[in-house]
């Protein structure tokens, strides 16, 4: 497939999954993003540190996954967009140290840790649109956690719904490819 076309498939994906999510009624929101903090809270993992992320209009999980981490004596770390360029990283505090940031993003106040802070993470909570068996994520088109992933080793783990967890997605070769996922009901799938 040419470039265009896999870029009009990755638009047919994004609208219909960008439409899916907003015919959720909010209970449903609620009762997903609580599902996925206690599914978070229940993996048993080594990680003291984790990137993750502030979860913006319709995408799945909340403020209290963040918190659900926290508590387990992890240190959270939270993107910071900065143009074009790989994301930068800051440590979460809790949500009264979150500030408006591009895009309805909310950031960490503070110090700045650098684009590199991610390579000594040792797991990445990642947005994502759709993910596929294989790995390969459809995110929003900015390309800001491809960028940001590259070289990266630590588990990276989308978090999806139920039916956003499918069997296969356009890939191009810059994809940086998940190796779990994280659903509601699901749970933590390692791919």
């Amino acid at each position: 497939m040419t470039p265009a076309g896999r870029d009009s498939e990755k638009d047919s994906w994004r609208k219909r999954l960008v439409k899916a999510r907003a015919e959720l009624s909010s209970d449903v929101r609620a009762a997903e993003a609580q599902a996925l903090a206690e599914a978070m809270s229940a993996v048993g993992w080594a990680a003291a540190t984790v990137c993750a992320y502030v979860p913006v209009g319709t995408e799945p999980g909340s403020v209290a996954l963040l918190d659900a981490l926290r508590a387990t004596g992890r240190r959270v770390l939270l993107p910071i967009v900065t143009g074009r360029e790989p994301l930068d990283w800051g440590v979460y505090f809790g949500a009264n140290y979150l500030v408006p940031g591009p895009f309805g993003l909310r950031e960490p106040t503070g110090l700045r840790l650098g684009p590199g802070a991610i390579a000594n993470a040792d797991a990445v909570l990642i947005p994502a649109l759709a993910v596929d068996r294989r790995g390969v994520r459809l995110g929003r088109g900015a390309g800001h956690y491809d960028r940001s992933l590259v070289g990266v080793t630590a588990p990276r783990i989308a978090i999806v719904r139920e039916e956003e967890f499918v069997d296969h997605l356009p890939a191009e070769p810059h994809d940086v490819l998940m190796t779990a996922v994280l659903t509601p009901s699901g749970g933590f799938v390692r791919l």
